[in-house]
């Protein structure tokens, strides 16, 4: 790319919005030239807007941290400055979906972590590797919206992207029953222990949403373009139960699954190994290789010592073993806000742009 698409970042002192701050500092693709927040950042620099709660061990980007960060719901002024916007506002969903449908509407795509737009039949939800046929349906959104450039994309819940990549390999065998129990790091509470001192020595058997969105989601990512937009799958279907644990980073699935048609053990390691989706076969800048990695070893994955692999972008399984209720049970883990937030959602960008989807203004 001969000259690097102007990029937003609307949400940037929480979380995810620093995590996609330092993700992009040095993206050979995309250049940050606006950071966003609420009201109450507006007007400050980056760097005092998120003086004493910078949540990641990198520093602050230099480039970032002397912007003015102005106010997300500024649409117009914010639309005119840049290509395109990632989006990791806080705000109650009714509102994060106006906002977000105000920017398509304004001819600026955005890619979302935000769930407000998840269940809209003709907005992508896309883990880039799996699903990337999805993104032919923002034609259906443009019309709706009755824009030429604009769009909402979005990424699923960081809950189910440890497990739902190692299933998608073995969909030809008719998955038809899977029972997930994940094991979550407080980043995806946008927490650090030292402002959840409470989750030390602790787990909490309950996050809200969580469970709901771990065995909806999937269906539409297995979902086709019909009508008027993405019609979920009905099969498999998925039990969850999600659980906080104290892990800085990395969501961690024990999963169970039943098939149709059983494959051998040597078979399912051998298509987790050989599988690439097309982000790795365009070579995109995010795109980890190999995407998923199995360990022999029984001890692994591990969270501490395996939630980076691949820049935080690929996806660590191992402990494949039959079951006495199902086929198969195996540990599956990915970085919760790489892969499973700010990465994803880059990585789903660079796939638009060289599908033709987001293009310079």
């Amino acid at each position: 790319m001969s000259k690097k698409l102007r990029v937003g970042v609307l949400g940037a002192t929480g979380m995810v919005g620093q995590r996609f701050v330092a993700l992009l500092a040095d993206h050979p693709w995309f250049e940050v030239t606006t950071l966003a927040a609420s009201a109450s950042s507006a007007g400050r620099t980056y760097a005092e807007a998120v003086a004493g709660r910078w949540a990641l061990r990198t520093a602050i980007p230099p480039a970032a941290a002397g912007l003015t960060v102005a106010n997300a719901s500024d649409v117009g002024r914010i639309a005119g400055q840049v290509d395109l916007v990632f989006c990791a506002v806080d705000m109650p969903k009714e509102e994060t979906a106006r906002l977000e449908e105000d920017y398509a509407r304004a001819e600026t795509p955005l890619v979302s972590n935000n769930s407000a737009h998840r269940a809209t039949p003709d907005v992508p939800m896309m883990i880039p590797e799996l699903n990337p046929e999805h993104a032919a349906v923002i034609e259906l959104q443009r019309r709706r919206l009755g824009v030429r450039r604009g769009f909402v994309a979005v990424k699923p819940n960081c809950s189910l992207q440890s497990y739902v990549p190692a299933i998608h390999p073995l969909m030809k065998f008719g998955p038809r029953k899977i029972a997930v129990a994940t094991y979550q790091a407080i980043s995806g509470a946008g927490k650090t222990f030292e402002t959840w001192p409470e989750m030390l020595d602790n787990l909490i058997p309950y996050i809200k949403g969580e469970e709901e969105k771990s065995e909806r989601e999937p269906m539409k990512i297995w979902g086709r373009i019909e009508g008027a937009g993405i019609v979920p799958a009905i099969e498999p279907v998925i039990t969850a139960q999600c659980i906080r644990v104290p892990a800085s980073d990395g969501h961690m699935a024990a999963v169970f699954v039943q098939f149709d048609r059983k494959p051998g053990r040597d078979e399912v390691i051998g298509l987790w190994r050989e599988f690439a989706g097309r982000p790795q076969t365009l070579g995109l800048p995010s795109a980890p290789s190999p995407f998923l990695t199995y360990f022999e070893d029984e001890s692994r994955p591990q969270t501490k010592l395996d939630r980076d692999i691949g820049g935080g972008m690929g996806v660590s399984i191992g402990r494949l073993r039959p079951d006495a209720l199902f086929d198969y049970r195996f540990v599956a883990l990915s970085h919760n806000t790489v892969r499973g937030a700010a990465g994803g959602a880059v990585l789903t960008a660079e796939l638009l742009v060289k599908d033709g989807y987001i293009s310079a203004k």
